[in-house]
């Protein structure tokens, strides 16, 4: 087991709004397909720092929403992804190398089918659907695994040449997901921090293999 600290969850005095949520994390991508400022750090650094920062600000939400609330902010599509960001990105910054990291996956997984069922990603701008289609980059069935190397696949098809490369390398991640849940089924590095016993194949993989950030 993991034996590093959580950072505090302690909502703050000002509850952040789901607004505050995606401006924190998107930056002004909402309105021009991509942040104009580099996010990918943030993103995807695994710093210290920015666990903490996003466990002051956003702790409190994420508790909450992986407590099953926040239903409110399901219905309109905008806050919807803001949950989905919460559910998926914010409890791998607040509860990173420890089992609550993985908690609001089925959640999100399930927000994430929803809004594909009624085509509303395509209402959204490339970056936005980028972390909307994150959850199924996280889900250990390869139905799902296989839907977002597609989805993926067309966001760099259909790209910017300014994007193509950025959305290019997220397809990349998205393929070597996919071919880990093909091989083993599930992601070996989550085994220790859950309780489940590796097989001689994963303890194979595990000693030169991709843990992505966790």
């Amino acid at each position: 087991m993991s034996t590093s600290s959580t950072p505090s969850t302690a909502p703050s005095a000002h509850e952040a709004t789901a607004q505050e949520v995606l401006d924190f994390w998107l930056g002004d991508g909402l309105l021009n397909d991509w942040p104009s400022t580099d996010h990918h750090t943030l993103w995807f650094g695994g710093q210290a720092t920015h666990d903490h920062q996003i466990a002051q600000r956003f702790g409190g939400l994420v508790a909450e929403a992986l407590a099953g609330g926040l239903t409110d902010w399901e219905d309109a599509l905008h806050s919807r992804l803001a949950l989905v960001i919460l559910l998926d990105q914010f409890t791998r910054n607040v509860h990173r190398g420890q089992a609550r990291a993985f908690a609001g996956d089925a959640r999100a997984q399930h927000l994430v089918r929803a809004t594909l069922a009624r085509q509303q990603d395509r209402l959204l701008p490339r970056v936005g659907r980028v972390f909307l289609y994150m959850p199924l980059m996280h889900a250990e069935d390869l139905a799902l695994q296989n839907e977002c190397v597609e989805r993926f696949s067309y966001l760099v098809d259909t790209a910017t040449v300014e994007l193509r490369d950025t959305l290019a390398s997220n397809l990349r991640f998205a393929r070597q997901h996919r071919d880990i849940i093909a091989t083993f089924g599930r992601f070996p590095y989550r085994n220790a921090v859950l309780g489940r016993p590796s097989t001689p194949a994963e303890i194979e993989f595990l000693k030169d293999g991709p843990r992505f950030g966790q």
